[in-house]
């Protein structure tokens, strides 16, 4: 049984399209509406929800269809695709909270920087931003890790590249190709892919593409940009005697645990060829999403919270506060999923499912050029994997299992490539960096770039074998 993030959406039921529009009017139409959302966001700086609204409404009024119907196929993508993903967003937004105001993320970065110094403090780095990464969103990651960064290079007289460049590369990786990220889930929810198999891929992939993209390329980057630490931003930190924090080994078992669940599922679906069989049905439980993630956030409660020495009244006002900030995360998600919908009804996906077959480009690396081109446009990496995933969805109907996950991989890894001056992350790595634009498009928007081959390139490479 396939791991599923919410009902069917409207396309499944749709029996024809919302226009009768000819497929090129219906690619200008596309274009169109693309442009609008790249526009408004780019220059007019709108807000990626209203951008992603406006231009829904533009593709239908492009493509000629009734108004009534275009906001009816949005309005019904935009709500499947909250209630598919927005309490999973939520759950992670508790948890990543959880970890940081415990003082648990201190605590695995602590604990691993100890043991490690030298030529292995890249790997530490990329280490502790892989684990950190996996529950948090990659801007809180960023927030969290980029003053250890300084911190690191300012007391051991590191390169801020040759540290900074691994970090930021295990929290990409793990915001574009590893759910629960909202990018990731989206995806899976658009082409029907199994999460546990995703998962498992996408961590597969993950590990030799953040090696290539941190450490490795960090020994370039070093090369290529040589700016000090900006001694107004290296925080000071309180002494560890002013808190008391939960245990690095249990923090870092609390932050797996939701991995450990949804592998488990995955695992078992492999080996047990029967899905009435009870440890199937088990796993399938216990390995869901929700209750992968529940299950975190409420053992986090005890092992991080209480272990800090956090009353009841303060884990509920760490709950409160770690709900807020996803509001826009939640809205531009489920604006995202409507435009989706809108493409779908609009009869966009049997259009590039007809070109696909004449241009006579793998399905693959379709999910991946048309992800990087969106990516390049707009500047967001959920935009463009929502935007495309929506696009190829129709491919995957006849895919297998690992075929569909590792076409949610390639579009995941063409929603990382190069990012630049129109994505909100480049300008906080500018300046947390305290380097040029020049010089932030010569470090960070080419380990963006590495990071979506490299990926793209293992995931073709494992089509080929499985």
């Amino acid at each position: 049984m396939n791991s599923r993030l919410s009902v069917e959406t409207l396309a499944a039921d749709a029996v024809e399209p919302i226009t009768s529009a000819g497929d090129a009017r219906l690619g200008i139409a596309v274009l169109a509406g693309i442009a609008v959302i790249v526009l408004l966001i780019t220059r007019l700086r709108l807000h990626a929800f209203l951008a992603l609204t406006i231009g829904s409404l533009a593709l239908g009024a492009f493509a000629g269809a009734p108004l009534g119907k275009v906001i009816a196929s949005f309005t019904a993508g935009l709500g499947s695709t909250v209630a598919g993903v927005g309490v999973l967003i939520a759950l992670g937004a508790i948890l990543g909270k959880l970890l940081a105001d415990s003082g648990g993320a201190d605590q695995i970065v602590d604990t691993i920087l100890e043991r490690a110094s030298g030529r292995a403090m890249p790997w530490a780095m990329v280490l502790i931003a892989s684990i950190i990464g996996l529950p948090l969103f990659f801007e809180v990651g960023i927030v969290l890790l980029i003053p250890v960064v300084l911190l690191v290079a300012k007391r051991g007289d590191y390169s801020l590249m040759r540290i900074g460049i691994p970090a930021l590369a295990g929290l990409s990786v793990m915001h574009g190709l590893v759910p629960p990220h909202p990018g990731p889930l989206v995806a899976i929810d658009a082409v029907d892919a199994n999460l546990g198999v995703t998962l498992a891929l996408g961590v597969l992939i993950a590990v030799p593409t953040v090696i290539i993209a941190g450490p490795v390329f960090s020994r370039f980057a070093a090369r290529w940009v040589d700016v000090p630490v900006p001694e107004r931003l290296v925080p000071q930190r309180p002494s560890e005697d002013l808190a008391t924090r939960p245990g690095f080994g249990v923090t870092v078992v609390t932050v797996l645990l939701p991995v450990v669940l949804m592998l488990s599922h995955a695992l078992v679906e492999i080996v047990v060829d029967d899905p009435e069989a009870r440890v199937q049905r088990i796993t399938a439980v216990i390995g869901a999403p929700l209750i992968a993630l529940l299950a975190a956030v409420v053992v986090g409660m005890f092992t991080l919270g209480r272990a800090a020495g956090f009353t009841r009244e303060r884990l509920s006002t760490t709950v409160d506060r770690s709900l807020a900030p996803i509001a826009g995360v939640l809205l531009i998600v489920g604006a995202g999923g409507g435009f989706k919908q809108t493409l779908i009804d609009a009869g966009v996906g049997d259009m590039i499912l007809n070109l696909s077959e004449d241009w006579s480009i793998p399905a693959l690396l379709l999910g991946w050029l048309i992800a990087v081109a969106i990516r390049l446009a707009t500047g967001s990496a959920t935009v463009a994997t929502i935007s495309a995933a929506g696009l190829v969805a129709p491919l995957a109907a006849d895919m297998s299992t690992t075929h569909t996950a590792l076409l949610v991989l390639a579009i995941g890894a063409g929603s990382l490539f190069f990012s630049h001056v129109n994505d909100a992350g480049f300008w906080l790595v500018k300046e947390y960096f305290g380097m040029s634009v020049v010089q932030t498009l010569k470090t960070w928007s080419v380990m963006e770039s590495v990071i979506s081959v490299v990926a793209v390139s293992l995931v073709l490479l494992l089509s080929l074998v499985i």
